[in-house]
C-alpha cells in the first residue's frame, strides 16, 4: 500500500491499506496445502494489535483518476505470484551474509537479555550453525540456558521495508562425529574463518526451533511452523538475485519504470529500485507523486514475471521479454 509523510503526520490510503493487509495473509499461486501465517489471523480478531494511524484533520477527497490507479494497483498486487512463506523465509536465511543478532538469557545478569552479533551458517535443514569461543559471554549464556533467539536480516536489508526473520529455539553443542560437516558448511559461508581451528572454539547448532517470526516489509508479517521451515527449499534464483537487481538498478532503471507502467497502466513512478529477485518476480521500491498532490510517496511493490524463471539465463530472457513488451505498449496505445 501507499505510505507517505507530511512532517510528523503519516497518511495512509485506508482502502488500499486494507486490501494490502488482506493480501498479505495469503500468497497467490501457492499450493492450497500451504498453511498460512499463524500470526496474521489476529488481524481479523477483535482487539487485535494494529497500527494507530492518525491524519491531520479531515480527509481530503481523492482525485478520481488517482483512485482508479490505486484500485488497479491493489488488484495487481493481490494477484501477483509470490513465493510461499516457508520458501521466502528459508531463502532469506540461506542467502544472508552470514551474520545475525543472537539474544541469550544472561548468566551474569539474571533476568536480563544479552545480545551479540555472531557469525552463522545454515545446515541442510536451515538450522543455524555457530562456532564460539569459550570466553564469549554468549557461549557462557547458552551453556547455562540453551534457550535463545537469532534475528537474521536479508542480505539487501536497508530498512523497515526489507525482510528479516527471528528464529527462537535451543542451541546445543554439536556431537564430535558431526563437527567436520558443520565446519565445511560454515567455511563455505565464511571462507576466511581461520579461527574454527582454534582449540578453545566449540561448535553449536540450533537443534530445536520452537517459533519463527517473519517480517517481509510493510503489511507483510507472520510466521510458519518449524516443520514447514525444515521442509522448505531455498529459491535457487535468490542465490544470485542480488546481482541481477544491482545490474538493473545501475544500468536499466528506466526499463524497470517502463515495466511497472506496463503492468499497472497509469502508475507512473519517478524511481524504481529492485530490492530482490526470485523465480517468480521482483520486489521493487518505488517513488512517485500522486495526481493532484505535492506529497511524494515511497512504497514497495511486487513486479511478477510472466512465467517462472528456471536459471540465470532464463531470468535474463524473462526481463528482456518484459522490457520489450513495455516498449511496445505505448506505441500500440497511440
Amino acid at each position: 500500500f501507499f505510505i507517505w509523510y507530511n512532517g510528523a503526520t503519516m497518511r495512509v490510503t485506508a482502502a488500499i491499506a486494507a486490501i494490502a493487509i488482506v493480501t498479505s495473509t495469503c500468497d497467490a499461486f501457492t499450493p492450497s496445502s500451504s498453511v498460512p501465517s499463524r500470526s496474521v489471523t489476529a488481524l481479523f480478531e477483535k482487539n487485535a494489535p494494529g497500527h494507530d494511524v492518525r491524519s491531520a484533520g479531515a480527509a481530503t477527497e481523492m482525485d478520481p483518476e488517482e483512485a482508479k490507479i490505486q484500485a488497479a494497483f491493489a488488484e495487481h498486487q493481490q494477484n501477483a505470484p509470490k513465493l510461499g512463506w516457508a520458501t521466502d523465509i528459508r531463502s532469506l536465511v540461506q542467502y544472508n551474509h552470514g551474520f545475525a543478532v543472537m539474544s541469550t538469557n544472561s548468566k551474569a545478569n539474571s533476568g536480563y537479555p544479552g545480545g551479540s552479533v555472531v557469525g552463522f551458517a545454515p545446515d541442510e535443514e536451515g538450522r543455524p550453525l555457530f562456532v564460539f569461543s569459550g570466553m564469549s559471554t554468549h557461549t557462557q549464556d547458552i551453556l547455562a540456558d540453551p534457550r535463545c533467539s537469532v534475528t537474521i536480516a536479508s542480505k539487501e536489508f536497508k530498512g523497515a521495508a526489507d525482510g528479516r526473520v527471528n528464529l527462537m529455539g535451543e542451541v546445543s553443542l554439536i556431537a564430535n562425529e558431526e563437527k567436520e560437516a558443520a565446519k565445511a558448511a560454515y567455511l563455505a559461508k565464511h571462507p576466511g574463518a581461520f579461527w574454527v581451528e582454534f582449540g578453545d572454539f566449540n561448535w553449536f547448532r540450533m537443534d530445536k526451533i520452537v517459533d519463527i517470526r517473519f517480517v517481509g516489509g510493510f503489511a507483510r508479517a507472520g510466521s510458519v511452523t518449524p516443520e514447514e521451515y525444515a521442509e522448505a527449499e531455498p529459491d535457487p534464483i535468490m542465490a544470485f538475485g542480488g546481482h541481477v537487481a544491482q545490474h538493473m538498478n545501475e544500468d536499466h532503471q528506466d526499463s524497470t519504470i517502463a515495466m511497472i507502467a506496463n503492468a499497472i497502466p497509469g502508475l507512473e513512478v519517478d524511481e524504481a529500485v529492485i530490492t530482490s529477485v526470485d523465480s517468480l518476480g521482483m520486489y521493487v521500491k518505488v517513488s512517485r507523486t500522486p495526481r493532484a498532490s505535492d506529497q511524494p510517496q515511497q512504497f514497495k511493490m511486487r513486479l511478477p514475471f510472466p512465467r517462472k524463471a528456471e536459471d540465470r539465463k532464463d531470468v535474463k530472457n524473462v526481463i528482456v521479454e518484459m522490457t520489450q513488451a513495455a516498449a511496445v505498449a505505448p506505441a500500440q496505445s497511440e
